[in-house]
This record gives structure tokens, C-alpha cells and sequence, in this order.
């Protein structure tokens, strides 16, 4: 995934493994379960667009665990960390 320049990289974990359903949901994050959780992480362009991917969470009734800023740089995976 290309982050777009001025792009914020989160980490956003929510109770349970979703589905291929849920995740067609957070199209452009990636999604990888961890135990019983799934934490989807990828850039959000600007505060609107993180509460956009909190409101899509919430609408769709999953639990909200964490939500945590990664530093990501362009081109590299915000999975790994600043």
C-alpha cells in the first residue's frame, strides 16, 4: 500500500477476527488477527478521515480496543514502526 504524502499511520485493534465481509469495509488497510482480535493498520490522510474509519467501526458494532499512531515514513510498512 502507497501512503499518500502528509498521511498518518494508525493502528486500530477491535475485538474478534473479522471476517472477509468486514474487511471489505476498511478497503486500502491492512488486517491481521492477532488472538482474538484483529488489528487493521494502514494511513489516514487527516483527523476526518480516522473518525471516518471509527464511525465505519462503530456502525458495523465492533468493539473498539485500541487506537494507536504509528510512525510510518513513505514507503515503508507502518507495521514495522518508526
Amino acid at each position: 500500500m502507497d501512503e499518500a504524502p502528509g498521511a498518518v499511520c494508525y493502528e486500530i485493534r477491535v475485538r474478534g477476527v473479522l471476517d472477509g465481509m468486514l474487511l471489505d469495509a476498511f478497503p486500502g488497510l491492512r488486517a491481521q488477527a492477532h488472538g482474538p482480535e484483529t488489528v487493521l493498520s494502514g494511513p489516514a490522510l487527516d483527523q476526518a478521515a480516522l473518525y471516518g474509519l471509527l464511525a465505519q467501526i462503530e456502525a458495523l458494532g465492533l468493539e473498539l480496543l485500541e487506537v494507536r499512531r504509528t510512525g510510518c515514513a513513505p514507503g515503508r510498512d507502518p507495521e514495522q514502526g518508526a
